[in-house]
């Protein structure tokens, strides 16, 4: 198999960061593989919310319920769905910022913002912007490993062939 598809079936969620700060260079570089994610009908119906320092992050972290990571990451991005958007964009961005991000050597780990009413208190989303999904990012540790939740499951229970 080739080292793209490789890299790409070896991403991982990493929860465990170092506690140095992700440089500006690499969030523009992970910043600018997520403007070239592909869009419906390329109307690229989103924006990107940067949080580096620590007041934010522990903010945003009281907007989900397993946000750990947020509070032990030292950058995050949130990714809002503006008027007219939808979610699958925001999902293929994520996965597009999680990519990059492990592509220059920082972790990352997608984040959901369960609580709707600490959402809106804290980042104050215009009218018709949805802010549900982040990605907590920061350099790995000597020792950081994914989370081990299990294997995955066989293609056959999850393919069905037509």
């Amino acid at each position: 198999m080739s080292d793209m598809y490789d890299f790409i079936v070896k991403l991982r969620a990493i929860r465990q960061y170092s506690e140095g700060p992700v440089s500006r260079d690499d969030l523009e570089k992970i910043l600018e593989a997520a403007r070239w994610t592909g869009s419906s009908k390329n109307r690229q119906k989103w924006s990107f919310l940067v949080f580096t320092d620590r007041e934010g992050l522990d903010g945003l972290a009281r907007c989900g319920s397993f946000t750990q990571p947020l509070r032990d990451a030292t950058a995050a991005i949130v990714l809002v769905q503006e008027p007219g958007g939808n979610m699958f964009d925001i999902g293929r961005a994520a996965q597009n910022i999680m990519l990059a991000a492990q592509a220059i050597g920082v972790a990352s780990c997608p984040i959901t913002l369960h609580k709707e009413d600490e959402v809106q208190d804290f980042l104050q989303p215009k009218s018709g912007q949805i802010a549900r999904y982040a990605v907590a990012l920061g350099y790995p540790t000597e020792d950081s490993k994914p989370a081990n939740f299990g294997g995955r499951k066989e293609q056959q229970r999850l393919v069905r062939w037509l």
